[in-house]
């Protein structure tokens, strides 16, 4: 991953353990240009690199603005910017890329979970720039919680805010319980508020609902055994074991492989497929992405042949 250098202009108390953070360029020069649903990855000065949505105005080209939630088993990224990171210091921005794209559409349903309402802010200002007809529903454990309340307030009746503490969950079947064939679904929040929107969107029309999730859902790969990988570029072929990764076991033959979360949900790692059925296991490509099998994320995926031969 290759990472520039940008100053931290402002941090801000946005909700109970939630900050914000301001980035520009230290000599104030213009900033790559973002789509709503792209994302920075984050490496902090200890090393740590984390990936955080953008969820400024997409059209200052000289400040990118994240959240970052305070995580409770935090393995040093959100504790560190919470508690050292101040105004004025300096951190590696990678980036941005957008997995989570914003499609045409007449009307549009936004469900955010906690800090899951971060990619969908611009979004909402995209929309309402286009025109389009939309609805939030957001739910938080508490109001105290919910970051960027004051920002949505100017939508009006349009967003929905649903504390947990005060209302309980949010009311799935009444908002998915028809299926809309005019309508995109857009969620972002915990794992079991994804699972519980991809239930209530299975009668929907196919690719109504679009999802991002904070974290790869690993469940166990289809074969247990080791297959072959083979480069070929280099046509050097390696033996994966159960036990390794694919990106560690071509690292390990002399490949260069970029790669960031190594959780499968950032896509630093996407690489070509030229042979072999890919195990796919992250949470970046569609359905009709891992039909097509000619790439991967060798971070997290595995092999479902005997041999795959990737474009290394």
């Amino acid at each position: 991953m290759t990472a520039v250098a940008l100053e931290v202009a402002d941090k801000q108390d946005v909700a109970h353990g939630v900050v914000s953070l301001t980035l520009a360029h230290p000599e104030g020069s213009r900033l790559p240009d973002w789509t709503p649903g792209s994302h920075i990855d984050l490496v902090l000065p200890e090393g740590t690199v984390r990936q955080y949505s953008l969820c400024g105005d997409r059209w200052d080209a000289h400040g990118y603005r994240v959240a970052v939630l305070r995580e409770p088993r935090s393995r040093g990224g959100s504790a560190y910017v919470h508690d050292e990171l101040r105004p004025g210091d300096r951190v590696g921005v990678g980036g941005p890329r957008n997995h989570f794209p914003l499609v045409p559409s007449e009307k549009y349903l936004f469900i955010a979970g906690g800090i899951g309402i971060t990619p969908l802010l611009p979004m909402l200002h995209q929309v309402e720039l286009m025109g389009a007809e939309w609805q939030l529903l957001y739910g938080g454990r508490s109001r105290s919680s919910m970051a960027f309340r004051d920002e949505l307030e100017t939508y009006g009746k349009r967003v929905h805010i649903v504390p947990q503490d005060e209302e309980g969950l949010l009311d799935l079947a009444a908002w998915l319980g028809t299926p809309c064939t005019d309508t995109k679904v857009y969620c972002c929040g915990p794992a079991p508020l994804l699972t519980a929107v991809e239930a209530a969107c299975a009668p929907w029309p196919a690719y109504a609902l679009r999802t991002e999730r904070f974290a790869a859902e690993l469940s166990a790969p289809v074969r247990d055994g080791p297959f072959e990988v083979e480069l070929r570029r280099t046509g050097r072929r390696v033996t994966v074991t159960p036990d390794v990764s694919v990106l560690d076991a071509v690292r390990a033959a002399g490949a260069e492989v970029l790669s960031s979360c190594e959780q499968g949900t950032c896509g630093t790692c996407l690489t070509p497929v030229l042979a072999g059925r890919p195990d796919h296991r992250d949470t970046i490509l569609a359905d009709h992405e891992r039909a097509a099998g000619d790439c991967m994320l060798p971070c997290v995926s595995r092999a479902l042949d005997d041999r795959l031969v990737l474009d290394l």
